[in-house]
């Protein structure tokens, strides 16, 4: 019978190169996940190594397990109840002191420990001189394993140190003495805890009584069934603070730097001067008080260029091939077996095919936004932006990190609600992601430029501009008025961080990290979109009034119909009280580009039809011109990206540097004359204003609230779609009715 696989956890503070380490050890053996009930990203590989199979856990980034954060409380849960055979440390070895911390509590939980000196040749390069064996001989005999993720210098090592650790299985005897009052009381509570075996089953009683006078909030509540042991606790707690003067906490903490102090002192040789690293030079620029925010900002420009722009040709190609090739395919292809034209037909080509390509084509913005997010983490940059942005955020009660989704919400708010992962604390992903969707995405484009041009000609720039900052205003007091209610209790948690070395980019490990968080959201997003428009569908072939059956039925005599005039008069005080404009909005549910496709049909009609039959391509000619169009967009893909300098020189004033044309295109003609001519037969100026005010705040695309739904949960969706449709109503009908009163058209 096959041995069991042992299980390793992988623990460490951020940016110690964990995550390199993890790829080092498992490869492409790789399962990325979350944890059950949270939204924090779970990876877990495998090796062998002697023979034996392993699993290893990455766990969360953590300074400390203190349940400051929700990474700390996952992190101690599993080594809790989990019990992994072994835990590997991994510190960065040229900040040894700080990143010991971690591990001074991970041996109060009683868990092997094997402790990995990553970056060890950074240490070596800032004159660090660490003798292994000293540290293991004042560690008990804890292994200790000098590596270098990102070249696998002494994986093999620590490969067979898991193995001799898990074979043992001993946890080593090192103890923390602590401030002998506090001893004192640590093992009078030992003793209390010792009288409950279920908490003895589950916890490590010195840990548990450690918690307890920390005054743990999170093993508070847990423990709130043992109200005796909660109090002799706090009654201990106050007997140490009026013997000391100091709290438990405090001395608790004192007592782990103390001991640190001790392990390190004969292990750890410092230079007599202190070495400037390239690092140390390009942080004087780079995060500069005065240049670190403008180099930031370009910085950020760039990726929403490639957010927003370099992913476009293949974004087209993406929806080319859905709304082209694979639906003319798929047509064929009911035609042989005499569906053509039936409900079935409608059903595939216009609910599945269309739905299942509602999720595809944000593949490329999203794996150009975590390739670019990639890249500034793998090079320790990301660090730096958000101690950068840190004194702007706080503006708003959040880190300079928030500011990276924000921005990307300006290409799409689906990248830019998976972006929050990069936010450490749970509250600050809720409210950065709640913000997100006040960011004029690309889809909502659309719109304002084709009421832009129908009504304000060749001003409508002046009208995409003010929705762009109309959405940022809302973004600013939004954020400002939930830190002063929903958030008001909770005051903001410490923006500790450590700044890694700068380093070049492991092209695997980005591309890894990518395709991992790309396919994610492809797995978990696609259903609810595919369901949904499949709703949409049948909503539109069921006829109501009129004439017309299933699926031969006017857009005005559908089921679809119907619903739009019965919601239609909640808009009336905003202007545009018809059916046409509400269905239209109840579209946008799905995606905001399809307010002018709905738009289009109902307004239009019959008037867009090619006046000849179309010609349709055979199979040959739809690869031949598939493979021929994929070639195109890699060619605009490159010209995008060597596009991002003159854009970004041509936003110094009277500056203009040419763009490059590889292929020599000339823009495209807009399309929409007729839609733009039958608006502004049915809305005024001031009434199509509201209405684009309304697009800009309501409530967002499916494919958002099910990425929201996936990083936050039900509820919060629930808030979010409220809020924003109730924001959106009164900011467009404040619009209409304060213009009206100005004389300004109604």
């Amino acid at each position: 019978m096959a041995a069991q696989a042992i299980k390793i956890a992988l623990a460490g503070n951020p940016n110690v190169g964990k995550s390199t380490l993890f790829n080092a050890l498992t490869g492409s053996r790789q399962h990325v996940g979350n944890w059950p009930g949270k939204t924090v990203e779970k990876k877990e590989g495998r090796l062998r190594t002697a023979g034996q199979d392993v699993i290893i856990v990455d766990l969360p980034g953590t300074y400390s397990l203190t349940a400051y954060s929700i990474e700390e409380i996952i992190s101690r849960d599993f080594i809790i109840n989990e019990r992994p055979d072994a835990v590997v440390a991994v510190v960065d070895a040229s900040n040894l002191e700080r990143n010991l911390y971690l591990v001074t509590q991970l041996l109060e939980l009683a868990v092997p420990v094997i402790l990995a000196l990553n970056m060890s040749d950074i240490a070596r390069s800032r004159g660090l001189i660490i003798d292994r064996a000293a540290l293991s001989k004042r560690l008990n005999g804890m292994p200790v394993i000098e590596t270098v993720g990102n070249s696998g210098l002494g994986v093999d090592a620590l490969k067979n140190a898991v193995h001799q650790a898990t074979r043992t299985g001993t946890a080593q005897s090192t103890a923390i003495v602590y401030h002998p009052a506090l001893e004192r009381e640590i093992n009078l509570l030992v003793d209390s805890i010792t009288t409950y075996p279920t908490l003895t089953a589950t916890y490590v009683p010195r840990w548990l009584a450690i918690k307890l006078l920390e005054a743990d909030e999170d093993i508070i509540k847990r423990l709130s069934a043992f109200t005796p042991l909660i109090d002799t606790a706090q009654i201990a707690a106050e007997r140490i603070e009026a013997e000391t003067g100091d709290d438990a906490e405090t001395l608790i903490t004192d007592g782990r730097y103390s001991f640190i102090n001790t392990i390190v002192s004969g292990a750890l040789t410092r230079p007599n001067h202190l070495v400037e690293t390239n690092s140390d030079k390009l942080d004087r620029v780079l995060t500069h008080r005065l240049w670190g925010v403008p180099i930031f900002l370009l910085l950020m420009w760039c990726v929403f260029q490639i957010t927003a722009n370099v992913s476009a040709p293949f974004l087209d190609w993406v929806d080319g091939l859905i709304s082209g090739p694979v639906t003319r395919w798929a047509t064929a292809l009911l035609t042989a077996v005499g569906l053509h034209g039936s409900w079935v037909e409608a059903l595939l080509v216009n609910g599945v095919i269309a739905g299942v390509g509602g999720v595809l084509v944000f593949v490329p913005v999203l794996m150009s936004l975590y390739l670019a997010i990639g890249v500034l983490e793998d090079s320790g940059y990301m660090a730096r932006a958000a101690f950068v942005m840190d004194r702007a955020m706080r503006a708003m009660g959040l880190h300079g990190k928030s500011f990276l989704p924000m921005l990307v919400g300006f290409g799409c708010t689906v990248p830019a609600v998976y972006a929050t992962r990069t936010l450490e604390n749970q509250d600050d992903r809720r409210l950065t992601g709640f913000l997100v969707t006040f960011m004029s995405c690309g889809a909502r484009l659309p719109v304002y430029v084709v009421i832009g041009t129908a009504f304000f000609g060749a001003q409508s720039g002046n009208l995409i501009f003010g929705m762009y900052m109309l959405g940022i205003g809302v973004a600013l007091l939004t954020g400002w008025a939930l830190r002063r209610t929903v958030y008001r209790n909770k005051p903001p948690q410490p923006f500790v961080m450590e700044l890694p070395p700068y380093r070049a980019p492991r092209l695997r490990d980005v591309w890894r990290q990518t395709w991992d968080r790309t396919s994610s959201f492809v797995r978990k997003a696609w259903t609810i979109i595919l369901a949904t428009s499949i709703v949409i569908w049948l909503l539109m072939a069921i006829p109501v009034t009129g004439e017309g059956s299933f699926n031969e039925v006017a857009p005005e005599n559908s089921l679809f119909g119907a619903i739009s005039r019965t919601i239609a008069p909640a808009f009336a005080p905003a202007g545009f009280g018809k059916w046409q404009a509400s269905g239209a909005l109840m579209s946008g549910f799905i995606a905001k580009e399809v307010v002018i496709g709905t738009m289009n049909q109902i307004y239009v009609g019959e008037a867009e039809k090619p006046a000849e039959p179309e010609v349709v391509p055979t199979f040959t000619e739809d690869l031949v011109d598939t493979g021929r169009s994929f070639l195109q967009a890699t060619v605009l893909t490159v010209q995008e990206v060597v596009n991002i300098v003159p854009r970004t020189v041509n936003i110094i004033p009277f500056v203009h540097m040419p763009e490059a044309n590889f292929l020599g295109t000339a823009a495209d003609e807009e399309e929409n004359t007729a839609l733009e001519n039958a608006l502004t037969q049915v809305f005024s100026p001031l009434a199509a204003i509201a209405f684009t005010v309304f697009v800009l705040l309501y409530t967002p695309c499916m494919a958002t609230l099910t990425a929201m739904r996936h990083e936050f949960g039900l509820r919060f969706v629930g808030y979010q779609v409220a809020y924003t449709f109730a924001l959106a109503w009164a900011g467009a009908v404040i619009v209409f009715q304060v213009g009206t009163l100005l004389g300004l058209g109604g």
